[in-house]
């Protein structure tokens, strides 16, 4: 394999020997959804206690494909910049039938953004990275390797875990447990949950190759292409994009029913893949076959314990929407979780997570499901409409929009929500942040890195903002006595307006919007967003 695999170093925990301090959080998963958690929670200053059976980064590229929002979001975990120097970026993708390119596209046609539509990036890179990041926090975060959860409690005002080890069982118990254990979840199980949703029939096989000859033929970038009917796979569907060390992603659409240990053997592998790349020479770097799965659960918040990830929610790859759909759990419930303990808000507050991050759960298995059966018609029907979209594309914008290779993911708007407080703007509250770019007079900076982690109240334009403590506030096209920016390309005012103030929950979702921002309006909308409201309505 290209990467080198490196095992953690055990410490044997202090359970084994003595009494375990009650700890804040447990989190069960060392994975990018659990690592990504603890980072969050300790740059709030919230310790965690992170409990893995294993000792090693996750093995073979899984999750690659990151988006713009979810790289914003490890912009402020510590990690964006790693990953973007890493990874591969694109933002053309094309689409075939058969050996006739139909429709390409443009994932981010306008300037002024800090981060690209897409990198592609393998999962165990970030996961490395965020051990990394997390070794920042020693006295904050707890990384124990080779501690596998064997059983756990709910005791109504925390959560007693059973914890085994290679030198033998011990206990802790901690306020929250957070289940960011994988699909296959020890914690679900043993909880007697079951996923609602659709399984597939169909299969897909994955292989990564590592290649020093591009088999992009004459792009001079990296891009995604996908094949309806290609020549190399009659009648079914491909897949193909480039990750970092000269290694490319293949998938490839299986036989109904077909054995999934035999497609995965190399005589098996090998010349479906010589039939993409003809003669140029490569290697397996990893191989593996899945199947469609688009379920969650029906309640992600059980008392105190919280699932996140795919313990919570599984989709189909295509679209991308499960590794980021995870960092965006984790996006939601850090801040929520720390104001909880800090006794900031009540846990009612935890109860907005499920609401928020179900509903964006559903929406990408809503995605994924329509590109799964826009791939695999399962009645002439939807053959028919499949291969009438198909041929109408190459010619046609209006069917171009119906061509469905998978939905890429966009982060999920919470327009209408509880925690925000409507209004109309051209960026409404429930929304994620637009970035732009901005100058000052000590250097440039991004949106992003101005609002993201804290409350914070944005002013463009003529606008004047209150002092109001515990609320950070920043003025752009402006002159106050809070640090003011320029909009530089003046890309700020295009996608927010002037002459508004906005206010951005700590997870850089808008929350509120005002054409005159008095104290108490901000105030009130801060508490909302802190579950004010869910106390009244209690």
């Amino acid at each position: 394999m290209a990467y080198e695999y490196k095992p953690f170093s055990y410490v044997p925990p202090a359970g084994l020997t003595q009494a375990e301090p009650r700890h804040a959080v447990a989190i069960v998963g060392a994975g990018p959804i659990g690592l990504a958690l603890a980072v969050d929670l300790a740059q709030r200053g919230i310790r965690s206690v992170v409990l893995d059976d294993n000792n090693v980064v996750s093995v073979g590229s899984r999750a690659i494909c990151w988006s713009k929002r979810t790289l914003e979001i490890f912009d402020r975990l510590g990690i964006g910049p790693r990953m973007l120097e890493k990874g591969v970026t694109w933002k053309i993708g094309r689409n075939f039938h058969g050996d006739k390119e139909v429709y390409s596209f443009d994932l981010l046609p306008e300037e002024g953004h800090k981060y690209p539509a897409f990198i592609n990036l393998q999962q165990y890179y970030v996961e490395q990275y965020l051990v990394e990041r997390a070794q920042e926090f020693p006295d904050l975060i707890d990384l124990r390797f080779k501690n596998k959860v064997v059983g756990h409690q709910d005791l109504g005002d925390a959560v007693k875990l059973d914890i085994q080890t290679p030198d033998g069982l011990y206990r802790l118990e901690a306020d929250w447990m957070i289940a960011c254990d994988g699909a296959g979840s020890p914690t679900r199980a043993r909880m007697g949950l079951d996923f609602s949703g659709q399984t597939f029939e169909e299969q897909f096989l994955i292989a990564d190759i590592e290649m020093e000859q591009s088999p992009f033929g004459d792009a001079d970038v990296p891009e995604r292409w996908f094949w309806f009917d290609p020549p190399f796979h009659s009648g079914k569907s491909a897949l193909l994009h480039m990750q970092p060390d000269n290694i490319y992603r293949i998938d490839l659409q299986l036989d109904a029913g077909a054995d999934h240990k035999a497609e995965a053997a190399e005589d098996k592998v090998i010349p479906r893949i010589k039939a993409i790349v003809g003669d140029k020479p490569f290697k397996l770097d990893w191989v593996s076959v899945y199947r469609f799965r688009c379920i969650k659960l029906d309640q992600f918040v059980h008392n105190r314990v919280i699932f996140a990830g795919d313990s919570a929610h599984v989709v189909s790859p295509f679209g991308a929407r499960g590794g980021n759909g995870g960092i965006q759990d984790v996006d939601n419930l850090g801040w929520k979780l720390a104001a909880v303990l800090k006794g900031e808000a009540k846990a009612a507050l935890l109860n907005t997570y499920h609401e928020e991050r179900s509903f964006g759960s559903a929406e990408n298995i809503l995605n994924s499901a329509r590109a799964t059966n826009f791939m695999t018609p399962k009645t002439p029907i939807e053959e028919l409409f499949r291969s009438e979209t198909l041929r109408l594309a190459q010619d046609q914008p209006f069917a171009r929009k119906l061509l469905n290779s998978g939905r890429l993911s966009l982060p999920c708007s919470l327009e209408g929500m509880a925690l925000q407080t409507p209004a109309a703007a051209q960026v409404a509250p429930g929304r994620a942040l637009l970035d732009a770019p901005l100058i000052s007079e000590t250097g440039n900076s991004w949106l992003l890195n101005e609002v993201q982690g804290d409350f914070t109240l944005v002013g463009f334009g003529d606008v004047t903002l209150p002092d109001l403590s515990g609320i950070r506030r920043i003025g752009i096209n402006q002159r106050a006595d809070h640090p003011c920016f320029t909009a530089a390309g003046n890309h700020a005012i295009r996608r927010y307006g002037s002459g508004k103030a906005y206010l951005f929950r700590p997870d850089g979702h808008v929350c509120a919007v005002f054409d005159t921002p008095t104290e108490q309006a901000v105030l009130t909308a801060k508490a909302r967003a802190l579950g004010a409201e869910l106390e009244n309505a209690a």
